[in-house]
């Protein structure tokens, strides 16, 4: 009997030690929600301060990295057997990536982001002048830009070639195989898999956290309903609910759908934004503001305000907290772009994963933000709005307001079901070994683990408290994106001299014996 619980644990030990660790976190935040504010805020502080400027040098790295890739003959190379091909259409894969990648984010911040960068506190220029205005949308974009969507496509890369191309378990440990060897099985290969699924969970929980406040906040703009954690809670249970139902019918079915369907009502927002609002104005915006971002792009890209420590707080609030999400949200966006990216070529996937999320969201971004800048610049001030209501508030001054903010409400709620969704059945698979087809009983509990963080976050200190927990995990999980990049690069160098590899392959690899370099 003791062999056989032996056994079990052995085979489970990622799953029971990453419930372990995160269940304290929640007893903790339960238990003294206030001391455990104020050390994440210490923590925080610690880290912006000590290592922003390594969060600026590794996600430009790796967006340099994959502009190699694309370029490179190694772009040729295929995510499966080399006569594979794609399992979903090109329109569904945008879809269910776009959901996962960015969903509740473009809702929250879509006006409240370049109102803050032009009005309230801004990267550069005084707030309200003309160079703010300017400022605030070329920031805006590199925040939500290709940068962003780099981290996210390096781990879903990897994972992809590891696991179609070479035919291994669908884990991060296993992509550091050729640099690990066998140790990518034992301990330390456990370890970076438990702290991958420790970084989904406060990566997810958080988005979760600003979705809860963003419903909340549009029903109490609408119809006056309190604006309280006691509501958020309500809310996070009630989508709980819905997100478990959905995740247990099924990866194909749920997310598929749900995705196809925040994509529309993501289009008809946008359109009907675009034409209620300064249409013209809209389109200048985004035209110039592409603009900026080129011109300006590695200045932002390095900018740690050496020189003008005045500069700083903006940084470590704007650029290195969204850095740090977008590291802790990579392993959950990775492992689901991953899964649905079969049979693409490595170029292919880079090249759609960078820039069609990118494109759109400029869009996005140049619609909302030039709505809540365009109702500042007519002498109605939103700054007293908190973040949540920002959207809300601007919509309130255009024809038709109360439709859009109906819409979004809408858009939010399945946004918070599509990601909740995808994440549930991406830690059930990581907890189970790499398992692509994890059990309901595993979604149900990873579910309600989410949700309760979440709740636990927002108890704690509220949007403040997600955010510290988030830049704090992220640390420890950019390790490993390192050594991902390093183990990535070493074999598809390996596979790339096999193939004789330089404007087209001489031999490819035979059905079912992928060149592993390993494995010689």
């Amino acid at each position: 009997m003791k062999k056989k619980t032996r056994r079990i644990f052995s085979e489970h030990f990622v799953y029971f030690l990453s419930l372990g660790f995160l269940s304290i976190l929640v007893l903790m935040g339960i238990a003294i929600p206030e001391p455990y504010q104020k050390v994440t805020e210490l923590l925080r502080n610690k880290i912006t301060t000590n290592f922003g400027w390594f969060y600026l040098l590794l996600v430009t790295g790796i967006l340099f990295f994959c502009v190699y890739l694309i370029l490179s003959p190694i772009g040729q190379i295929r995510l499966g057997e080399p006569d594979s091909r794609p399992e979903h259409g090109t329109l569904s894969w945008i879809a269910m990536m776009f959901s996962a990648g960015m969903g509740i984010g473009l809702v929250f911040y879509g006006a409240a982001e370049p109102l803050s960068h032009f009005a309230k506190m801004t990267p550069i220029a005084p707030a309200g002048s003309r160079e703010a205005l300017a400022d605030s949308f070329r920031f805006t974009f590199f925040h939500w830009g290709i940068h962003a969507w780099a981290v996210y496509a390096i781990i879903g890369l990897a994972l992809a070639y590891f696991g179609f191309r070479k035919q291994e378990k669908y884990l991060l440990s296993v992509t550091l195989k050729p640099i690990l060897g066998n140790h990518s099985e034992g301990i330390i290969g456990k370890s970076i898999d438990i702290v991958t699924i420790i970084a989904t969970v406060i990566g997810v929980a958080t988005t979760l956290g600003f979705g809860a406040a963003q419903i909340n906040g549009g029903l109490s703009y609408l119809f006056k309903i309190p604006n309280n954690i006691v509501l958020q809670i309500i809310i996070i249970i009630i989508a709980t609910a819905l997100f478990i139902m959905s995740a247990l019918s099924g990866l194909g079915k749920g997310v598929k759908i749900l995705s196809n369907i925040n994509l529309i009502l993501a289009i008809g927002l946008l359109a009907i934004a675009i034409v209620v609002g300064p249409t013209v104005q809209i389109f200048d915006n985004m035209t110039e503001s592409i603009g900026g971002y080129l011109q300006n792009f590695f200045r932002m890209s390095f900018r740690s305000a050496a020189f003008d420590g005045t500069k700083r707080e903006w940084i470590n609030t704007w650029t290195i907290f969204y850095w740090a999400w977008w590291i802790s949200w990579s392993p959950f966006v990775g492992v689901f772009i991953a899964r649905i990216s079969k049979g693409r070529t490595i170029r292919e996937f880079l090249t759609v994963v960078l820039l069609i999320p990118t494109l759109l969201s400029f869009l996005w971004f140049s619609a909302f933000g030039t709505l809540s800048t365009h109702v500042q610049n007519m002498g109605i001030d939103l700054r007293s709005f908190a973040t949540e209501e920002v959207l809300f508030a601007t919509f309130n001054n255009y024809f038709g307001g109360t439709i859009l903010s109906l819409i979004s409400i809408i858009l939010v709620v399945t946004f918070f079901v599509t990601s909740a969704d995808s994440a549930t059945y991406v830690l059930a698979m990581l907890s189970e070994d790499g398992d692509l087809l994890p059990t309901g009983r595993k979604k149900v509990i990873w579910g309600i683990l989410l949700a309760a963080i979440a709740i636990v976050l927002l108890f704690s200190g509220g949007l403040t408290a997600l955010e510290n927990t988030l830049i704090i995990v992220a640390l420890p999980f950019s390790l490993v994106i390192i050594l991902i990049v390093l183990s990535l690069l070493k074999e598809l160098y390996h596979e790339k001299n096999k193939m004789g590899l330089k404007i087209k392959p001489e031999r490819l690899p035979k059905k079912d014996q992928p060149f592993k370099s390993y494995d010689d």
